[in-house]
């Protein structure tokens, strides 16, 4: 994907999602539909940065990046468009401030689309690293529940409201579009040789219909000033005496189990692209 060398490969789900949250985040955080995991955050975070220096995830959602900097002894920011999400950031950087985590993070309401805008200016120049993901893969996110005679109900699955500037409703070239303006207002943000790792996955469009979304993201970043640096792959698998323990959610297998049924030769995804960019020293 993309055309870069595999640098290497993160073992960041040996344990269940879940349990990596699990006293470290409000209850609450399982209402974001698309939540990173907390070791690829970590992980991206002790690999690029020293401590005391400042991260940046301009989609923030229910804030893992900006957390698992607070904990390890950075300083975060982070910016969403939606206040139920920006809430949830808050929270969880509350708990991590009564957990004594040693960094300090605010979040900003707004469209990281206008992100210089929202932003102090004296972090211009200042940033070391941007981690972020963009909203997508909606069909394969949520929770269920089961209720007698009532079947199976999908809940918290939705970014927002449509027509509320969120590009996860801006169609394809929309949403390419709106990630290239992001990344742009995170370059101004970030110091001469400052990097950004953006994690994301191949998705269908049609079931039939593979698409590149790790490449076009990595286009869209070089379009706008980014040099490529590395490309990795974050498993969302555990392995185990030489075996992929997949970690799929229910809607992840349906999705594929239909694509079979339709003669397509899908499968588990069991890992994200993650592509490491800079912006050039000079």
């Amino acid at each position: 994907m993309g055309g870069l060398p595999l640098t290497s490969v993160w073992l960041t789900c040996q344990q269940p999602a879940r349990d990596q949250r699990r006293g470290r985040y409000v209850p609450e955080t399982s209402s974001h539909p698309a939540k990173m995991l907390p070791a690829l955050a970590a992980h991206a975070i002790t690999a690029y940065t020293r401590p005391g220096e400042m991260v940046l995830d301009p989609m923030c959602g229910s804030g893992t990046t900006l957390v698992e900097a607070v904990r390890s002894g950075r300083h975060s920011i982070g910016v969403d468009i939606e206040p139920r999400f920006t809430g949830l950031a808050r929270a969880n950087l509350r708990l991590a401030g009564e957990h004594h985590a040693p960094g300090r993070g605010r979040v900003v309401t707004g469209d990281a689309t206008d992100l210089p805008r929202l932003l102090p200016n004296r972090l211009r120049g200042q940033v070391a690293l941007v981690v972020t993901s963009p909203p997508y893969g909606r069909r394969t996110h949520g929770l269920v529940k089961a209720t007698a005679g009532h079947g199976v109900h999908k809940r918290d699955h939705r970014y927002g409201q449509r027509g509320g500037g969120n590009i996860a409703y801006a169609g394809w070239g929309g949403l390419i579009e709106g990630f290239a303006q992001i990344m742009a207002g995170c370059y101004a943000m970030l110091r001469p040789g400052g990097l950004a790792v953006i994690a994301c996955r191949p998705v269908r469009r049609r079931p039939a219909d593979l698409i590149d979304l790790p490449g076009q993201l990595l286009a869209a970043a070089m379009a706008v000033g980014y040099q490529p640096v590395e490309r990795c792959a974050a498993l969302l698998a555990a392995v185990r005496d030489r075996q992929v323990i997949h970690r799929a959610n229910m809607f992840g297998l349906l999705a594929v189990r239909r694509a079979r049924g339709n003669g397509i030769p899908a499968a588990v995804i069991a890992h994200e692209d993650v592509y490491v960019v800079q912006r050039p020293p000079a």
